[in-house]
C-alpha cells in the first residue's frame, strides 16, 4: 500500500467522527428547545406520600403525581401548594412519569418528595398544550 492510501481511512474515520459528534449536537440542542409552558411550587405533605388506596408512593415522580391529584382532584393542598394549570387534567398526570423522565428531578428534591417535607419548584416544558419535560428542583 502506498502512504496516500494508508492515511485516507484515518482522516475518513476522523471526518465521520467529527460530522457524528456536530449533528448529534445539532440534534441534543433541537430536543432541548422546548418552551417553559408552566410552573409551580409544590409543598410535599404526608397526604402526597400514599396513593388512593394508602399504598406508599415508592418513586418521586408518583409523589409528585399524587401532590397534584391531591391538589386538582381531591381538593387536598398544604401552604405553599401553588395551582398550576397543566396538572389539572387527569391526562397530563398521566404523564408525569414520562415527563420526569425526558427532564430532571435534583437529588435534594428527590429527598424532599420521598420524605413528605419541603417544597419544590417544578418547570413544564413542551409546546403548546403538549407537555414533554419537566425539571423539579428543591424551592428555597
Amino acid at each position: 500500500m502506498s502512504r496516500k492510501t494508508q492515511k485516507r481511512p484515518v482522516r475518513t474515520a476522523a471526518t465521520t467522527l467529527i460530522a457524528g459528534l456536530v449533528l448529534s449536537s445539532v440534534f441534543a440542542v433541537g430536543a432541548q428547545a422546548q418552551d417553559l409552558i408552566g410552573s409551580y411550587t409544590a409543598y410535599i405533605g404526608q397526604p402526597d406520600l400514599v396513593d388512593q388506596t394508602g399504598a406508599r408512593l415508592t418513586q418521586p415522580w408518583q409523589v409528585l403525581r399524587q401532590d397534584r391529584a391531591n391538589f386538582h382532584r381531591y381538593g387536598i393542598s398544604q401552604p405553599g401548594d401553588e395551582f398550576d394549570p397543566f396538572f389539572g387534567t387527569i391526562k397530563n398526570r398521566k404523564n408525569m412519569e414520562r415527563m420526569a423522565k425526558n427532564g430532571s428531578i435534583d437529588a435534594t428534591a428527590a429527598k424532599r418528595l420521598m420524605e413528605g417535607r419541603g417544597l419544590v419548584y417544578v418547570r413544564i416544558y413542551g409546546r403548546g398544550n403538549t407537555g414533554t419535560a419537566i425539571n423539579v428542583t428543591a424551592a428555597k
